[in-house]
């Protein structure tokens, strides 16, 4: 396992600007001196995700999560930390020597390669199964379901037998211990039972990421029981709302667009019959990471879902977050058939292009569905109709679009281009002139305040405000120093901004860095994202300074008396100084330079 000096990972990083680097998964839109999205780590309507070129890093005022170009690889990719600085340094076409890695990360990757390890012994062994005698049943339900022998070699198509162990047992022999095992999602460990069987009785579906290694499983069972499909759970290598099935075969496929499908079967069925561009979400909603994913390999999406309801909410879900990703949407019309599988089988690969050939646009498709809910018969209701399509236009920005969309739906309902256009304007006056929601406040989200809270903040905006107001440390570094931050996060955040700045620069995104833990990058993040309020007049602002100064100092003071060994005549005479230094703080008058306004965020 490599391991790389502080340098060329800073090389690395100042060769990969955040916003290009972000702006390949997540669409960003520019406000002021931020570019903002949707967050890519939570499902969320209006965009909260803010990334800096300035200080080269991303926070999210929704969710909370923060950090630099590394750690959004990291998080994005569930890379480890040497995997997002490889990958990043092959984007900037920088060559890294390879050098012995240490501690922590070694561990971290080779658990990470030991898991990956176990999937693909697991992966094995059910393709094995599913060719041997018990396994039968496996081949039975896919024989009867169309699925030739090509297809499940191509797919690694495979069966976990009746029992209840068989797998545990195996991998075990294989040489894997139990806390992998336990870590790849394949077993439970019972002390009293030993290790169980994730997947028994199932036809199984090895889930691959785009580089083709098995992260995780889908078992669909044979005859009666529930769950009729089941999942691995998520672990350090699979994160089913960032994967789908098949995108590390239809990545590679020739064909502009790709088939976004809702199962197992239905890329499979696709997949035979030619179209090799077929994926599917893992049995959950569709989410801003499958969006982003798509986005790197294709800029058009065809929608081919069940024709159900259950399908048509699926696809009314994932048009907006596709959209908003900067991909082309069209829905593809399945009726009569329930699905995919089920119209190739019955029409055949010519017919089903015919569908993509006709497929509907997205936005009459939402409005088709819209029509719906509404009594047109009824001339309150159609009134009401229109005026929903009338503000779904308007989620156009440019007015052009708008026009075509406008003339688009007054042709198919017959209601005049002039009255639907007026019906849009009223419905933009409208929007305009109404009250603004409630805004999430910055930072993470609030949370109940426990006994402490008050000093974690005074620490924390203490050093938001250094960030944010450099010149202030001509005034505060003779008052306080990093050891007064008793947090000890804060404090190991204190020591490295106060040495950046002694060093004539503040670097946010190399802040980061130095913290290896992920909640700990979230947590700094924070901090130079975190948005100050206004504080009146330049008397009021030195005065919520020195308070907070105060705060901290005789936080500092007091607990260093309460750990003080009574041996440590140093310590003791160290804390009397401060204790007289306090009392004069006491007495001192602020007047400091204009910092801009501080104040609690």
């Amino acid at each position: 396992m490599p391991y790389y000096s502080d340098d060329q990972i800073e090389e690395v990083r100042t060769a990969n600007d955040i916003v290009d680097v972000v702006s390949s998964y997540v669409a960003l839109k520019k406000k002021g001196s931020q570019y903002m999205g949707l967050c890519p780590f939570h499902n969320e309507k209006t965009p909260s995700f803010s990334v800096s070129r300035d200080k080269q890093m991303y926070y999210c005022f929704g969710c909370g999560a923060g950090g630099n170009v590394f750690t959004f690889l990291m998080q994005y990719e569930n890379d480890s930390f040497v995997e997002a600085v490889e990958a990043l340094a092959g984007r900037a076409g920088i060559a890294l020597p390879k050098q012995e890695a240490s501690g922590r990360a070694r561990q971290e990757a080779d658990r990470r390669m030991r898991v990956l390890e176990a999937n693909k012994a697991a992966g094995r062994y059910f393709y094995a199964q599913l060719r041997m005698a018990q396994g039968q049943a496996g081949m039975e339900y896919f024989t009867k379901r169309g699925i030739s022998r090509e297809a499940m070699k191509k797919f690694g198509l495979g069966f976990a037998n009746g029992a209840s162990n068989d797998l545990y047992l195996y991998l075990c022999k294989e040489g894997f211990g139990d806390d992998i095992l336990k870590d790849s999602g394949l077993v439970t460990i019972d002390e009293r039972r030993g290790g169980r069987d994730k997947f028994w009785n199932r036809a199984m579906f090895p889930i691959m990421d785009v580089n083709h290694r098995v992260i995780g499983f889908g078992g669909r069972v044979i005859g009666e029981g529930e769950p009729k499909y089941l999942n691995s759970p998520e672990t350090i290598v699979f994160d089913k709302s960032k994967n789908l099935y098949g995108m590390n075969l239809a990545k590679s496929s020739r064909r502009p667009y790709i088939l976004l499908c809702e199962g197992y079967m239905d890329v499979i069925a696709l997949h035979q019959a030619g179209f090799d561009n077929a994926v599917a979400s893992l049995g959950t909603s569709f989410t801003q990471g499958h969006a982003a994913v798509l986005k790197r390999y294709t800029k058009e999406v065809y929608c081919t879902f069940d024709s159900d309801s259950a399908g048509v909410k699926a696809a009314l879900r994932a048009i907006p977050i596709l959209k908003e990703a900067g991909i082309t949407v069209k829905i593809v019309d399945m009726k009569p058939y329930k699905d995919p599988d089920e119209f190739i089988k019955a029409e055949g690969a010519e017919k089903y292009q015919e569908r993509i050939g006709q497929a509907q646009n997205s936005f009459l498709f939402e409005v088709e569905m819209l029509e719906r809910e509404y009594d047109l018969r009824d001339p309150t209701e159609k009134t009401s109709f229109y005026y929903a399509i009338a503000e779904k236009i308007l989620g156009f920005g440019e007015e052009l679009e708008r026009e075509n969309y406008i003339e688009a739906v007054a042709s198919k309902y017959q209601t005049g281009f002039e009255n639907l256009r007026k019906l849009v304007q009223s419905a933009g006056m409208k929007a305009g002139t109404a009250r603004e929601g409630k805004k999430l406040k910055s930072g993470v989200q609030e949370k109940k305040k426990k006994k402490g809270d008050g000093m974690r903040q005074s620490q924390r905006l203490m050093l938001t405000w250094l960030i944010e107001e450099p010149r202030l440390f001509s005034v505060i570094e003779p008052l306080i120093g990093p050891e007064d931050f008793t947090e000890e996060l804060y404090r190991r955040a204190a020591d490295v901004v106060f040495q950046q700045w002694r060093e004539g620069q503040i670097n946010p995104a190399k802040v980061v860095d130095m913290f290896t833990d992920g909640q700990d990058q979230q947590e700094i993040a924070g901090l130079f994202h975190a948005r100050l309020k206004e504080v009146g007049t330049q008397a009021e602002r030195e005065k919520a300074l020195k308070e907070t100064i105060i705060r901290l100092k005789e936080n500092s003071v007091g607990f260093r008396s309460k750990h003080l060994e009574p041996s440590d005549l140093d310590g003791l005479q160290r804390l009397v100084a401060e204790k007289k230094s306090l009392q004069q703080l006491y007495q001192m008058e602020f007047s400091l330079p204009e910092p801009g306004n501080p104040g609690l965020g």
